[in-house]
């Protein structure tokens, strides 16, 4: 898969699912711009980049605003001279049944799942225009089927299906592509911050029998960012075990 020299922005990448898409870009030949909220997870995670030989640098940034997110696409062309590559992962739940769900939990989720990929497509869809090429990946999630006490999240997780596909539309004369990566169960922290049996029965309900990994979903990445994947747009891949196939 190549993608050596090429520029990869990618969002909520100072731990879990983005440091592994980050992390197979990087081992790859890419040159990798780290995103996070927090700043302590930039530094450590460009450190620990750095010192395995990779090309990177980091910039913190809440890209949910548009001040964040043209930001970080600036920061990146001000390193590296262009984008290519635009993996956005940057994501959060605020579960509970609708009866009890907040307007400020609905409102949340909405910006931080939604709004920053919008803005931060947004950003960089007059450098890909320009130079007639570019990789918009954007992670979703298995639960966008729907699920009992994510009316939020879901909702957002399938918008940013529904995004992908128009931008792949819109894109594709400008040799733009637009793909989804659809995880389910991954070993993050916030799923190893859950009760033993919470994961132990969450596992169950996986046809693989296993957790996926930030690697799992970093590899599905890399093909969709690389030159071999030219021809595909507008699709939802789901990288998750088996899980998207039932109701569990």
């Amino acid at each position: 898969m190549n993608v050596q020299d090429r520029v990869a922005i990618v969002t909520g990448s100072g731990q879990g699912i983005g440091r592994g898409i980050a992390e197979a870009l990087a081992g790859a030949g890419a040159k990798v711009v780290i995103n996070d909220l927090v700043a302590e997870r930039v530094d450590e995670t460009v450190a620990e980049f750095k010192e395995a030989g990779y090309t990177v640098i980091g910039h913190a940034a809440n890209v949910a605003s548009a001040e964040g997110a043209e930001g970080l696409v600036a920061a990146a062309i001000d390193a590296f001279g262009q984008v290519d590559i635009l993996v956005n992962n940057v994501g959060m739940a605020r579960d509970g049944y609708l009866a009890k769900m907040s307007e400020e939990d609905w409102d949340t989720v909405i910006t931080v799942n939604l709004k920053s990929q919008f803005l931060m497509c947004r950003a960089v869809a007059p450098h890909f225009m320009e130079q007639n090429s570019g990789r918009i990946i954007n992670v979703s999630s298995r639960a966008w089927l729907g699920g009992p006490g994510q009316a939020n999240y879901a909702a957002s997780k399938g918008a940013v299906i529904s995004l992908t596909r128009t931008l792949a539309l819109e894109m594709a004369r400008f040799g733009v592509t637009a793909n989804v990566i659809a995880p389910a169960l991954v070993d993050t922290p916030l799923f190893r911050g859950l009760k033993d049996e919470v994961q132990e029965r969450l596992i169950k309900t996986i046809p693989a029998r296993r957790i996926g990994t930030p690697a799992d979903i970093g590899n599905a990445a890399l093909f969709l960012a690389a030159d071999e994947s030219s021809y595909v747009t507008g699709q939802t891949l789901y990288v998750c075990g088996g899980r998207s196939l039932g109701a569990g």
